[in-house]
C-alpha cells in the first residue's frame, strides 16, 4: 500500500542521520515492545507480512509522529485485537474482561534463544523455473494496491536490469492477508539513478532491490 512508511525518494523529510555508537535501545519499554511483539507473534495467529501491513496501516499523522518502537505497539494492538486477543477496552485499560482466544502455542522463556536462533525462513521450492536470467532488461509494474506489498513506490514503472536471481520465496503480498504463501522467484534487480529520480539524479549512483517475479515484465 501508499503509506507514510513508504518514504524511498520522497523530498521534505530531512537527510537520514544516523545515531553515532546508537545503542540497541533507548529506553527499557523499548525492550518490553520487542518483546511483546515476537511473543505475542508465536501465538501463531498472524504472519510476519501481516505484521508489516498492520504497521503500514496506521495513520499518517500516528506513524510519521511515533518513534520505532511506538510503530511496534500500536500495530501490535491492533493485530491483538483482530485476532480476539485482547479488546479494545482491554487495551486500553489494562484489565482483562473477557476470555480471550487461545493461542496456538506460547513461547516460554527456556525457548527464547533456541527461537530466535532459528528465525523464520521464507525460502520455498517452486516447481517452474524462473522467468528471467541475470543481464535481463526488465520493468517494474506500475500498481498502487491498498493491500500490502514489497514494492517501493520510487520503484514502480521503471526500468532495470537484474543483477541476480535470489531464490523462491513467500510471497508477502498474499501472504499478509491470508491467501497463502503463494512462494515466487526473487531477483536483485539494478536501476540507473537518473531512472529512479530523473535528469537531475547522480548519473554514477545505482539502486538495487529484490523483486517478486511478479512485479516484473520484460522490458
Amino acid at each position: 500500500m501508499n503509506g507514510p512508511h513508504d518514504l524511498g525518494g520522497q523530498m521534505g523529510f530531512g537527510p537520514v542521520a544516523p545515531e553515532k555508537d546508537e545503542p540497541y535501545f533507548h529506553a527499557d519499554w523499548e525492550k518490553r515492545a520487542l518483546g511483546l511483539t515476537l511473543s505475542s507473534g508465536a501465538f501463531g495467529a498472524w504472519t510476519i507480512d501481516e505484521s508489516r501491513h498492520a504497521r503500514e496501516s496506521l495513520p499518517p499523522a500516528t506513524y510519521l509522529a511515533a518513534s520505532y518502537y511506538e510503530i511496534w505497539t500500536r500495530a501490535l494492538e491492533v493485530l491483538l485485537e483482530r485476532h480476539g486477543f485482547a479488546t479494545r477496552a482491554e487495551i486500553d485499560t489494562g484489565h482483562k474482561q473477557f476470555p480471550p482466544a487461545a493461542p496456538r502455542r506460547v513461547l516460554t522463556a527456556d525457548r527464547v534463544a533456541a527461537t530466535l536462533a532459528r528465525g523464520g525462513p521464507c525460502g520455498r521450492s517452486v516447481d517452474t523455473t524462473p522467468r528471467f536470467k541475470p543481464g535481463d532488461a526488465v520493468h517494474t509494474r506500475n500498481i498502487n494496491p491498498k493491500t500490502h506489498t514489497r514494492l517501493p513506490r520510487y520503484a514502480r514503472a521503471r526500468t532495470g536490469v537484474i543483477e541476480a536471481v535470489q531464490g523462491a520465496y513467500v510471497f508477502p503480498d498474499d501472504n499478509a492477508h491470508g491467501k497463502g504463501e503463494s512462494p515466487q522467484w526473487v531477483y536483485t534487480v539494478v536501476f540507473a539513478g537518473p531512472e529512479i529520480w530523473g535528469e537531475d539524479a547522480d548519473p554514477t549512483l545505482t539502486v538495487s532491490i529484490d523483486a517478486w517475479e511478479s512485479y516484473l515484465e520484460p522490458a
